[in-house]
């Protein structure tokens, strides 16, 4: 294929090839020609031009196929508009030659077209430059016209087009003509060149001006002619056709010449609509012809001209745009509801064409009104709605107040009314519900009255308006839940209040019905109370039924509706009333087959009515208990529900014989009442109708192939049997478009009706399948059809099998001897129940049954699969297969397939070779691949059908059957990929483009291809590029084509190459043709589009944005006008189609799409993103957020101008989103969140203005999150001010991100605030809102969060600002002071407790942060922890928050224990359920504690942790625990705890009170802490650990646990859990700081016992004391009882998780382990010190024998820590870890045990061992452990030395090692080790006890001298080596002090020589270096402390040494001046020195 790839055709490389790749060649070639052609210059075409005119011109001899002749076409005219023209005229010659050649052969034909085609391109590309030729050439192919087939026709319309577009008003003269020609062909029996025809007529009028002027009238007839038997793609273009015309005619000013104005008429909207209106209600037909049919009682109206007119309603307002509808919508709305007024009685006449035309009108309102509106003027829409039910209103009152009862009911007006009244209600109720709370206002505006009048419709005479304006209530609950509960009321009130007619009883019960249906749509809920209400009102209605005869039949209907209804609630609320109704559904039915005997001689035709509709009422009403109360379903209720079924049945044989004799009126009642009993079967499992099961079957049957049923509804029945990918090849009306909503009557045929409401009024309360719109139950007589054959499936496979034989039989039998259509339709019945028992049987893995069986289906399915009618045939082929598999026998199978064979071979008509082909291809589907020769053969037979050319519906079957068949082979199929691929692109390339459904089949081949080669398209080999080469050009093909949905293929094909071999797709092309498509009226096409966009962006967002970009920018008018990609890029396309779209599928791919681009380009593409959603969100503000801003002024003075910046509303130009919907602004507000998490992930200049200010000034194009603070705080507060609720949920949620991420970024202008200081008063306003009364509880909670949030952030500092926010959540506290009783009754009662604990949740966020802040402020030392908040909080509001809650304190305390004993209570169990209080809690009701517990999960743990917080301050001592009860209307204190509800029960002591208190928290933090659930957050664990923490902070409670030992225990478990199952290292460190505080607890506890004993025993003798203490006189410690083992086992974990090593099982040996030390994390470091510090504390808790048992395992584990993590660090520093485990050591060597009689010896033999182990340390078994630090280890030994007893450490072996030790540490060169060796000595000589200190002194004094003796010679250089100098002189001068007495003179006089030796005199000093200086001072000072104490010594060496003195004299003197100033300041400068060198050694020693 490379060889086509140049400017001329390789003519050498074409003759080579086959005929096939021939076709290929061209087309690759003609594909890059086009492209070259652009990018060439213009000399190098003009030198190659007249060759590529010839290769171009050979070529349309060659009979090119349709894509190839287009492309031909197309580089012809782009030659020429490059090139030289003069050439032109000769080509355009010998096209017209070619067209007037005479030869007719079919092999010339394609010659012609190309010819025709070339015309056509020529003329569009070059226009007027080819002057005057067009008339001979429109001539001539308007000549051609007459003798040409089909596809001449269509591509003569298409050329024509193209001409009329090139030339443009030059054309004129022509026009007529062109007129004429193409009007015949807009009623052609080709439905493509009816399209043709359209396209070019619609390219006509935009210059003929008479199409919309004088001939108006004629065109619009002909359109009308047009739809007649039209398919769906003519519909579309010729409804487009009209609509433009017509709304050319309404706007077209008049043109300028004088001479052509009196020909010109202005036509009025009102005649244009009236043209509509004609084609609406005559049809094409004129008036003579329309009265004669009248006379027959005939409609003349076909459905297909009522859809084409209804869709070009659509066109023609879509066209005239928003902003002319908006103008004219009063008129538009009466026009279009008076085609179903009584003025047109022709539209109404029938009920089956009153429910089409409702839903024509419904669509044309619907469609114009939210497609082309914004939410303001869908606002004044739905005023103008309602001013015409209200006027439709008074006009059916002023009949209905008639006194006399015949004119009433007869009255005309009433009944024509009602369908304009359905349209009205209906479109009102969807227009409100897609407004959602938007439209609060306007309802709640009394002046308005709109809920008013809908109450009032609803008692209208006709059941159609009495549903609609239920539905509509339904809708606006659904859209207000705020209205839901006040509705309900009214018209419960209606209900029980009024002098009862029959429209007023089932015209509310249906409104209480919808109402209660749209309770699970509004997450709020209704009051639980209100169940119990409808119950007993639905009984009172049975109960009463019988008493009026007049209103029997409306009470029974109206009260089992009810009761159907109530069943949507749910478990929680039918449980309480399930009694009552299994109790009427008991009395409904006859006990036994006797009575229901005497019931048939009794009752008359009108009892027999009313029971009928109370039996199918009562089944109905099981029905729904069984669908939507599941849970409640156990065996029990099932046995209860059980005994009325036998009789339903008896009662269902029993129908005919009742129908018989009483007649015609019972006929509705029974089929409803079958349908009702067959749907409530199919729900129930088959065992519970045992018994009755053979009796149904009979009945089934019987409705099966009844003799009344007339019509093949096959339409509703077959395509849930069907698989979905066969329905794509038959009707297009069966795929999905937007034009579904009335497109479906054409499905069903004409004599069918459409689904509608009136049809099954229990339909109103079920949620319908298609979300906002009505639901549309067909008619009983089918659902019913629908019903028996489901039920039949399963019934049928579970009857014995000689039953089953007879049935089928019999089912036979009836299909043979019925005859015509009735055989047609008992034969789709029969079939379709056959299917769905195969479809069952397959499904649960079921058997056939005998031989028979088979043979009987088999004959079934094979007579279906030679039907007329495609669709059974496709359920038939289904069939065909599931037989097969059932019977699972490989003969079988093979014998199917086989019979296939047969009858494809030798058929001849399209029925059998279309039914067995996709036959053939079900086999595989369901059975995999059969064998490989039987593979071949399928493959084989289907290429011949696939290239029989006489019928396009074969190749279409066929080639679908091809694709499933290569679907299901998978690899198998490798062998043929190569034939079938060049058989696609040979079809493709030759199918002419009229037979779209052959190119869609051959789309589906191809994907399946690409499937089936997969990633192998990655290859290089040539096969592999071959094969990609040809699926590229198969695409680009189809891509070409002008039917959408091959289209659509085209695109999903592209998408799974990209997906296999994304470097070979052209992404820029591919990008492009997805943006073209963007908008395509075509909702498959779009759908194709966006999954393939979401597919790219995943992998290459920035590409495809920037593609799309650069496409918008260059190209002219390819791109349609909807997306604005050049302005808003494709982001904001994509969102404005988002705001555009309906449907469902696609809006989530959109969103989806979105959120791919921006977790990839967000954070580069920041402001553009951020303008997109604010201009998104700001397209609301003009009425929403002024309304704030004034408020906002007056409260807050001087800061309402921070607020009005937010409400500059932008210059009204151009704004890209005009007034989105409010689902769009939602998600634009959660994008906004998105993008800050983004960028948190991104740079960290995002969070840190001056960063941010800096980088941006070294690079202008970078972007950061914090510079747009503003714009998100403007964003956030438009959303929180919105009237939609959802927004201002969003909008919240967008203030809480932004809070949390900006609290900390200071703002630099003024160092000690912070950035959002500035925008206090913009929160402020945003919040206000929420807390209005009216505001609904969610928003309230989410507002309750923010405040908190905010307080928390910090962010104020200054308490009057605080106050204001404070000041909100104070008034929700006095709000919900109240408890559960005194909160709004609209909702139900759970989301007052959502309510009630958002704002305790909020109190104590706010409690537990003052208290943390007053903590920070009294421990100084702690403020590196959290500087920014020390600087924050001034002395001022530490305390001044902690002032602003301590207010309220005792309220909230009151409140929090209540909340946490309701959280307790429903945390049990379900077993302890019966002890549960009866009347709920303090803040949930009992009947909705389910709900409320997900409400108490959200919000404990912060309340939990304030509980704990507010315990702590008080000390667990309060004075009174009641004081303040009088707040609350009733106290709420869980003083009345464990009492069950006797409140007579004794007062408990405060002791009692504290008790209960204590384990409310404990048991809740435990309960919580045992069974952590995997969705547990962390925020939850953190403040239920902090919550014990601070509980334990003080002595009571530190008491309880430290005496309750097990309770101890408990909680260590609980808490070693919780550190074995969480990582967290904040979490794991909280838990180890509450097992210290057990410690604690415990060794208080101990200390406490001993000292009262020793107080009691005090004369007694000591031995007879009583060990106290874990380990008591055995030592021993008891796993799971002893608290101490608890402890070490959970140390253990900790310590071996940070340091495997520790674990002798894992290093393999107990010993010393040589591995090299590590450092530890800093989380790390923190957990091992903390675990240390716990192990040191242990021994306190044991008695002596005890702590002798647990010493050597913490020794060793403290030992250890300090061996693995001994590091040298720089400075001679001591990582905090070797800190840790000095600090204790220190602890455990210096612990009372080692001194205690018991324990003493076992202790020093312990500790020995320890000093030993560390000794070994130095000198391993092997040299490897050379890294140890020696600093930490010879820190160890002296803390031996120095803590324990001089028995340890004095035994000559071990006090030989350590002196070695020092000796050796002395020698080491490294000066950080010296000083820290002699500041190490310098502790031990000091140690009071001879006997240790003294052979240390011994060993190493005289090695210290030498070493400062050496320092004399060799001068300090630098600050080490002096402080080595300077240590050493410390530890002589100690030296002196601890020398007995006749020793000191000798010391001293070594000493004094040394330092006079550093003396300076004045001339050295002067030039000596800072250091020499430093000594110098040093020694003089040494010298005068020394001189004065020891003066004897001092003079006498002075005396002996002349020099010395000299030296000392010289450099008294010269310092002389400034000693003075310098001893002072060096005392001054040393002392910080000193303390820091020791500081270390004084925390170990």
């Amino acid at each position: 294929m490379e060889l086509a790839h140049s400017l001329l055709l390789n003519e050498e490389a074409y003759s080579q090839l086959g005929e096939v790749q021939k076709a290929e060649f061209i087309f690759e070639w003609l594909s890059y020609l086009e492209k070259l052609l652009l990018a060439t210059s213009r000399n190098d075409v003009k030198e190659k031009q007249k060759t590529l005119v010839e290769q171009l011109l050979s070529l349309l001899n060659s009979s090119p196929g349709p894509p190839t002749r287009k492309l031909l076409a197309k580089n012809l005219a782009i030659l020429y508009s490059i090139g030289d023209t003069f050439s032109v005229y000769e080509t355009i010659d010998k096209c017209n030659d070619l067209i007037r050649s005479k030869d007719d052969s079919p092999s010339y034909l394609p010659t012609k077209l190309a010819a025709v085609v070339c015309l056509g391109s020529l003329y569009k590309k070059l226009g007027r430059i080819l002057g005057n030729t067009f008339t001979d050439t429109v001539g001539n192919i308007l000549k051609a016209m007459k003798s040409a087939e089909s596809q001449g026709r269509y591509e003569i319309m298409l050329s024509l087009q193209n001409i009329l577009n090139g030339l443009g008003a030059a054309a004129a003269p022509c026009h007529r003509d062109v007129y004429k020609v193409a009007r015949s062909c807009l009623t052609d029996r080709s439905m493509a060149v009816r399209c043709a025809a359209a396209k070019c007529l619609l390219e006509l009028q935009n210059e003929a001006i008479f199409m919309w002027s004088t001939d108006l009238d004629s065109v619009a007839t002909l359109c009308f002619k047009s739809f007649e038997g039209s398919n769906y793609d003519v519909r579309i273009s010729v409804s487009k056709l009209l609509g433009t015309i017509l709304a050319k005619a309404t706007i077209s000013k008049h043109p300028g010449t004088a001479a052509s104005r009196q020909s010109i008429r202005r036509v009025s909207l009102e005649e244009v609509l009236e043209l509509l209106g004609t084609g609406f209600l005559r049809g094409s037909s004129g008036f003579l012809r329309a009265s004669g049919d009248m006379l027959k009682g005939t409609s003349s109206v076909s459905r297909d001209v009522r859809v084409g007119v209804t869709q070009a309603y659509v066109v023609f307002v879509s066209t005239l745009g928003g902003a002319w509808l908006e103008k004219n919508f009063a008129a538009f709305l009466s026009h279009v509801l008076s085609l179903v007024s009584q003025s047109h009685p022709k539209t109404t006449q029938t009920q089956i064409d009153a429910v089409c035309c409702r839903r024509c009108v419904s669509f044309i309102l619907r469609t114009t009104i939210g497609g082309l509106l914004g939410e303001k003027a869908q606002l004044a829409a739905v005023k103008d709605i309602f001013q015409a039910i209200w006027k439709l209103k008074k006009v059916m009152d002023a009949v209905m107040s008639d006194g006399n009862l015949d004119t009433r009911l007869g009255s005309t007006d009433v009944a024509a009314s009602q369908h304009m009244l359905v349209c009205a209600l209906q479109e009102l109720g969807n227009l409100i519900y897609s407004l959602g709370t938007t439209v609060a206002p306007l309802l709640q505006d009394s002046s308005t009255g709109l809920l008013e009048s809908i109450l009032s419709v609803i008692p209208h005479p006709s059941i159609s308006v009495r549903l609609a304006a239920a539905w509509c209530l339904h809708c606006i609950a659904v859209a207000l839940p705020s209205c839901l509960t006040p509705l309900l009321d009214r018209c419960l009130e209606r209900l029980t209040g009024l002098k009862a007619s029959p429209e007023t009883v089932t015209g509310f019960s249906f409104a209480v019905a919808a109402l209660l249906g749209a309770v699970k749509h509004c997450p709020l809920g209704i009051p639980h109370g209100k169940g119990k209400i409808i119950m007993t009102l639905a009984e009172d209605l049975l109960c009463s039924a019988a008493q009026n005869s007049r209103l029997s039949a409306q009470r029974t209907q109206a009260g089992w509706l009810l009761i159907a209804a109530l069943m949507t609630l749910g478990p929680a609320v039918v449980s309480h009333h399930l009694a009552r109704v299994l109790l009427l559904w008991k009395c409904v039915f006859p006990a036994s087959p006797k009575d229901l005997e005497t019931e048939k001689s009794r009752g008359d035709s009108f009892t027999w009515q009313v029971t009928l509709e109370g039996r199918a009422g009562a089944l109905c009403a099981i029905k729904s208990f069984v669908s939507h109360c599941g849970d409640l379903l156990t065996e029990e209720v099932i046995q209860r529900l059980l005994p009325p079924l036998p009789c339903a049945v008896d009662l269902l044989t029993q129908l005919s014989s009742i129908l018989k004799t009483y007649g015609s009126p019972l006929k509705t009642p029974s089929v409803v009442y079958r349908q009702r009993l067959y749907e409530l079967l199919i729900l129930l499992p088959p065992k519970t109708y045992e018994g009755n099961i053979c009796a149904i079957l009979k009945e089934l049957a019987a409705d099966l192939t009844a003799p009344d049923i007339q019509v093949a509804a096959s339409t509703f029945l077959l395509p849930p049997l069907c698989h979905q990918d066969d329905l794509l090849i038959l009707s297009p009306l069966l795929q999905e478009t937007d034009h579904r909503f009335i497109e479906e009557q054409l499905l069903l045929g004409n004599g069918i009706a459409c689904g509608s409401l009136e049809y099954d009024p229990y339909s109103v309360y079920e949620k319908d399948v298609e979300g906002d719109s009505v639901p549309k139950p067909l008619p009983p007589a089918l659902s019913v059809i629908g019903s028996a054959a489901k039920l039949f499936g399963v019934v049928c496979a579970h009857v014995g099998v000689t039953q089953r034989l007879l049935i089928l039989e019999q089912l036979l039998d009836h299909i043979k001897h019925t005859k015509g259509a009735r055989q047609q339709v008992v034969q789709l019945h029969v079939v379709s129940s056959v299917s769905s028992f195969l479809k069952y049987v397959a499904g649960s893995k079921g058997c056939l049954g005998p031989e028979e069986m088979k043979r009987f289906a088999l004959t079934l399915v094979t007579g279906a699969l030679e039907s007329p009618n495609p669709l059974l045939r496709c359920a038939a082929a289904e069939a065909w297969a599931r037989l097969a598999q059932v019977v699972d026998d490989g003969a079988f199978t093979a014998g199917l397939a086989q019979v296939s064979f047969d009858k494809l071979k030798s058929a001849r008509d399209v029925v059998t070779r279309t039914g067995y082909s996709l036959a053939l291809a079900s086999l595989h589907r369901y059975l995999g691949g059969i064998s490989s020769q039987h593979l071949n053969s399928c493959v084989g037979i289907l290429y011949t059908l696939a290239q029989d050319s006489t019928s396009p519906d074969v190749q279409t079957w066929a080639l679908h059957s091809l694709s499933l068949i290569i679907d299901s082979a998978g690899p198998l199929y490798y062998v043929h990929v190569e034939p079938t691929l060049s058989l696609i692109i040979m079809l493709l390339l030759n199918v002419p483009p009229t037979h779209a459904e052959v190119h869609q089949s051959l789309g589906r081949c191809l994907n399946a291809l690409i499937t089936t080669l997969g990633p192998e398209l990655q290859g290089n080999s040539t096969s592999i590029s071959t094969l990609r080469t040809s699926c590229l050009l198969g695409c680009a093909v189809m891509q070409d084509n002008p039917d959408c949905l091959v289209q659509a293929q085209a695109i999903s094909c592209l998408q799974q190459l990209h997906m296999f071999a994304p470097q070979h797709v052209n992404l820029s092309s591919l990008v492009s043709c997805l943006c073209v498509n963007l908008c395509s009226p075509y909702l498959l096409l779009r759908r194709a589009v966006l999954a393939c966009l979401r597919q790219l962006v995943q992998r290459e967002a920035a590409e495809v944005s920037e593609y799309a970009v650069m496409l918008a920018k260059d190209s002219r008018e390819e791109l349609t006008s909807d997306a604005n990609i050049r302005e808003v890029g494709l982001e904001g396309a994509l969102l404005i189609l988002l705001d555009k779209e309906t449907d469902d599928k696609l809006c989530h791919d959109i969103k989806e799409t979105l959120n791919y681009m921006l977790t990839s380009m967000a954070v580069g593409k920041l402001s553009l993103w951020l303008k997109l959603c604010e201009d998104v969100l700001a397209a609301s503000a003009d009425f929403t957020a002024l309304t704030c801003v004034d408020t906002m002024q007056e409260e807050e003075g001087d800061k309402g101008d921070d607020a009005s910046v937010l409400t500059t509303t932008h210059d009204e130009k151009s704004h890209p989103f005009t007034n989105p919907q409010w689902a769009t602004r939602v998600f634009a507000a959660e994008c906004v969140c998105r993008i800050i998490n983004q960028c948190e992930n991104a740079n960290s200049a995002h969070f840190d203005i001056a960063l941010a200010q800096e980088m941006k000034k070294r690079d202008s194009r970078s972007d950061f999150l914090v510079l747009h603070l503003a714009d998100l705080i403007r964003m956030a507060f438009m959303a929180a001010t919105d009237h939609n609720d959802h927004l201002r949920l969003s909008g919240l949620e967008m203030l809480l991100v932004v809070i949390r991420r900006f609290a900390t970024v200071p703002e630099p202008e003024f160092p000690g605030h912070v950035i959002l200081e500035q925008y206090q008063a913009n929160v402020g306003a945003a919040l206000r809102p929420a807390f209005t009364s009216e505001t609904p509880p969610d928003v309230t909670a989410k507002a309750c969060q923010v405040c908190s949030a905010w307080i928390a952030s910090g962010v104020v500092s200054d308490l009057n600002d605080l106050r204001r926010i404070h000041q909100l959540l104070v008034s929700s506290l006095t709000k919900i002071q109240a408890g559960k009783e005194a909160l709004s009754h609209l909702y139900n009662e759970s989301a007052s407790t959502m309510e009630i604990l958002a704002v305790l949740k909020a109190w104590a966020e706010v409690y537990i942060i003052a208290v943390q802040r007053r903590k920070n402020h009294r421990q100084p030392l702690k403020t590196t922890t959290c500087l920014e908040d020390s600087i924050r909080y001034g002395s001022c509001s530490s305390d001044g928050l902690l002032d602003l809650v301590y207010t309220d304190i005792g309220t909230l305390s009151r409140l929090w224990l209540a909340a946490l004993q309701d959280f307790a209570l429903l945390t049990l169990p379900s077993e302890f359920a019966s002890q549960l209080p009866a009347e709920g809690g303090a803040f949930y009701t009992a009947e909705t504690s389910e709900n409320a517990k997900l409400h108490y999960y959200n919000s404990w743990a912060l309340i939990l942790h304030a509980t704990a917080l507010w315990l702590t301050s008080t000390g667990f001592v309060v004075a009174d625990p009641d004081e303040g009860a009088s707040h609350l209307s009733r106290p709420v204190t869980p003083t009345s705890m464990c009492q069950g509800s006797s409140s007579g029960a004794t007062i408990k002591s405060p002791e009692d009170v504290y008790t209960d208190r204590f384990h409310l928290i404990l048991g809740i933090s435990v309960e919580f802490l045992c069974s952590l659930r995997s969705d547990a957050t962390m925020e939850s664990i953190t403040a239920c650990l902090h919550a014990l923490q601070a509980l334990l902070d003080v002595p009571w409670p530190r008491s309880k646990i430290g005496s309750d030992q097990d309770l101890g225990v408990e909680l260590l478990n609980v808490l070693h859990r919780v550190i074995l199952t969480r990582e967290s290292p904040s979490i794991q460190l909280a838990s180890l700081e509450v097992v210290r505080q057990i410690i604690c607890a415990a060794q208080e506890h101990v200390k406490e016992k001993r000292r009262s004993a020793e107080v009691d025993d005090g004369a007694a003798e000591k031995e007879t004391l009583p060990e106290f203490g874990e380990g008591k006189d055995t030592g021993g410690l008891v796993p799971g009882k002893s608290l101490v083992f608890a402890t070490l086992e959970l140390c253990v974990c900790i310590l071996v998780r940070q340091l495997p090593e520790l674990n002798p099982k894992l290093t393999g040996s107990p010993g010393v382990k040589a591995t090299k030390p590590q450092m530890l994390s800093e989380d790390g470091s923190r957990l091992v010190s903390a675990a240390l510090v716990i192990l040191s504390e242990l021994p306190a808790v044991c008695s002596p024998e005890g702590s002798i048992s647990v010493l050597p395992t913490i020794l060793y584990l403290t030992i250890g820590v300090l061996r693995e993590t001994a590091v040298k660090l720089p400075g001679g520093q001591l990582s905090s870890t070797v800190a840790a485990s000095l600090q204790a050591l220190k602890g455990i060597l210096s612990s009372p045990m080692a001194q205690a009689e018991k324990s003493y010896t076992a202790w020093t033999d312990l500790l020995r061992s320890a000093l030993t182990t560390i000794l070994d340390c130095w000198d391993p078994v092997d040299e490897t452990h050379q890294e140890l630090d020696e600093v930490s280890l010879l820190t160890a030994i002296t803390v031996f030395v120095l803590s324990t007893s001089p028995e340890v450490t004095t035994i000559p072996c071990l006090q030989k090692r350590c002196i070695d030790k020092f000796k050796a540490t002395l020698e080491i060169k490294d000066p950080m080790v010296q000083i820290k060796t002699y500041q190490l000595l310098h502790s031990i000589f000091q140690y009071p006890n001879p006997a240790v200190s003294y052979p240390y002194i011994y060993s190493l004094a005289s090695c210290i001298m030498e070493k400062l003796q050496e320092i004399d010679k060799r001068k300090p250089e630098n600050t080490a080596e002096l402080q080595i100098f300077q240590e050493g002189i410390k530890v002589l001068e100690t030296l002196v002090t601890v020398a007995e007495e006749h020793h000191r003179s000798q010391l001293v006089a070594c000493l004094l020589p040394i330092l006079i030796s550093f003396l300076l005199d004045e001339n050295a000093l002067g030039s000596a270096t800072s250091i020499m200086r430093s000594l110098h001072d040093f020694a003089l000072q040494n010298l005068m402390q020394i001189g004065p104490q020891y003066s004897s010594v001092f003079k006498s060496l002075v005396a002996s040494s002349p020099a010395l003195k000299a030296r000392l004299e010289a450099a008294i003197k010269g310092n002389q001046e400034s000693v003075k100033v310098k001893i002072p300041t060096s005392k001054y400068t040393k002392s910080p020195g000193k303390n820091s060198s020791i500081q270390l050694k004084t925390s170990f020693i």
